[in-house]
C-alpha cells in the first residue's frame, strides 16, 4: 500500500499529507493522451540556460533572458505533443528518414558496434539511446506536420521578391568574400605510419571530389573536423582574413575547386570553393534564396501559431491552475479537473425506489401506434 500511494498521488496531481509518502512526479499539464510533467518543464528550463550561456549571456542579462523566455516552456511543450499527435493521426512515416540519420550519426562516431555506439550516444547527449532516437523521430514529424500542413500554402511570387530587392538594395552591397567547404583528415596523436595512412586517405578524397562525388557528403562521412555535421561548410572570409598558405590556394581559384591536400597543424586539410562573392551590388538573382528567407519567415511563423490554435481548440487539454500556456486558444476551457476531488452522486433509498417503481410503471406505457384491440375494449 506504501507504493501505491505515491503512484496514485503522481497520477490524480493531487498532494495529500501523509508522513509514508512521498510525491514521486507531478503532472501540470494533460494534452489528448499525452502528459507534461514538472520535471519535463524543469529540463527545457536547464537547456534553455545552457543555450543562452552558449550565446555568450551572463548575469543579471542571463537572469533576465531566462525569466522572459521560462514564461514559454510549458507552451512549447505543448505545441510539440500536440505537433507529434497530428502527425500521427495524419499516418506520416519517418522511419526511414529516422534510419538514414541515424546511421549517419554511427558513421560520423566510427562506431561499428551497436551496444557501443548506443553507450557513445548516451555519453554525448546524456539520455538513453531510445530516447534520443525517440526525440529525433518526433522532431522529424513536427518537421513534417509543418511543412504538409503550413508550409505548402506560403508562397513568395517573384514580383515581391522584386520588390523587397529594390526597397533593399543598400542590404546587397557585397564585400569581396569566400565561401567554401572543408575536410579535414587528421593526424593528431597518430605515428608515423599513422601519418602516411591519412596522407592517402586525403589524396583519395580529393581524386574522388575531383570525380564528380558529392563534397557535402564526403565531408560529412569522412573529415574529423566539427564542421562534418554541417557538410563541411565554413563561414564566409573576407580577403586578408584566411592564412596566407589557404588564402593563396583558394582566392583566385573558380566555384568548384578542390585544394590538394594543405598541411595544417592537426592534419591534411582539404577545401573546396563553393562561391566567390565579388566587391559591389548583387544582382536580383545572385540573392533571391536569401530574400525568399526574409519574406518567408514572417509569414510563416504567425501561420503556425493559428495552426497551433486550431491545434488546441480540438483537443482534450487541462493545465493545472498555478501553470499558465502561453499559446492558449481564446475562450478554450483547460479547467483542470482533479480525479481525487470528484464526488459520487447520493441518493436516497426512498428515491431508489421511486426510480425502481418508476421503471415498472414504464413498461406498461403503450408505445404510440401498438394499441391492441383489448386495450381499446377495455376503455
Amino acid at each position: 500500500m506504501k507504493f501505491l500511494v505515491p503512484l496514485l498521488l503522481a497520477v490524480s496531481g493531487s498532494v495529500f499529507a501523509a508522513t509514508d509518502a512521498k510525491v514521486v512526479e507531478e503532472i501540470v499539464a494533460k494534452c489528448n493522451g499525452d502528459i507534461v510533467t514538472r520535471s519535463d518543464l524543469e529540463k527545457s528550463r536547464a537547456e534553455l540556460i545552457e543555450a543562452l550561456k552558449r550565446e555568450g549571456l551572463a548575469g543579471a542579462a542571463l537572469d533576465q533572458k531566462v525569466a522572459e523566455e521560462s514564461k514559454h516552456l510549458l507552451q512549447d511543450r505543448i505545441d510539440s505533443l500536440l505537433l507529434v499527435q497530428k502527425g500521427k493521426d495524419l499516418n506520416i512515416n519517418v522511419d526511414s528518414e529516422l534510419a538514414k540519420r541515424i546511421a549517419q550519426v554511427q558513421k560520423q562516431s566510427g562506431i561499428a558496434d551497436p551496444d557501443k555506439f548506443h553507450e557513445w550516444v548516451r555519453e554525448q547527449v546524456g539520455m538513453p539511446f531510445e530516447d534520443f532516437r525517440n526525440e529525433q523521430k518526433n522532431q522529424m514529424l513536427r518537421e513534417r506536420v509543418i511543412r504538409q500542413e503550413v508550409g505548402e500554402r506560403v508562397s513568395i511570387k517573384r514580383e515581391e521578391m522584386e520588390k523587397y530587392y529594390n526597397e533593399h538594395k543598400a542590404d546587397f552591397v557585397r564585400e569581396e568574400r569566400i565561401f567554401m567547404r572543408e575536410i579535414l583528415v587528421s593526424t593528431e596523436g597518430k605515428d608515423e605510419a599513422g601519418i602516411a595512412a591519412a596522407k592517402k586517405k586525403a589524396d583519395d578524397l580529393v581524386s574522388r571530389a575531383r570525380r564528380g562525388e558529392r563534397f557535402p557528403e564526403l565531408a560529412r562521412d569522412n573529415s574529423d573536423s566539427v564542421t562534418a555535421k554541417s557538410f563541411g561548410a565554413l563561414d564566409p572570409y573576407k580577403k586578408g582574413f584566411l592564412a596566407p598558405a589557404l588564402e593563396n590556394a583558394v582566392w583566385d581559384k573558380p566555384k568548384g575547386y578542390v585544394t590538394d591536400p594543405i598541411t595544417v597543424p592537426a592534419g591534411f586539410l582539404i577545401l573546396r570553393v563553393e562561391e566567390h562573392q565579388k566587391a559591389g551590388q548583387a544582382e536580383l538573382n545572385e540573392v533571391e534564396g536569401e530574400i525568399q528567407d526574409r519574406l518567408y519567415a514572417p509569414r510563416m511563423q504567425p501561420m503556425v501559431r493559428e495552426y497551433l490554435t486550431k491545434l488546441r481548440k480540438e483537443a482534450f487539454l487541462e493545465i493545472k491552475p498555478d501553470y499558465v500556456d502561453s499559446g492558449a486558444a481564446p475562450g478554450k476551457d483547460t479547467s483542470w479537473v482533479d480525479p481525487a476531488q470528484l464526488k459520487p452522486e447520493t441518493i436516497t433509498k426512498a428515491a431508489v425506489a421511486s426510480q425502481s417503481k418508476h421503471k415498472r410503471l414504464l413498461w406498461m406505457v403503450p408505445v404510440p401506434g401498438t394499441h391492441t384491440g383489448s386495450t381499446s375494449s377495455s376503455q
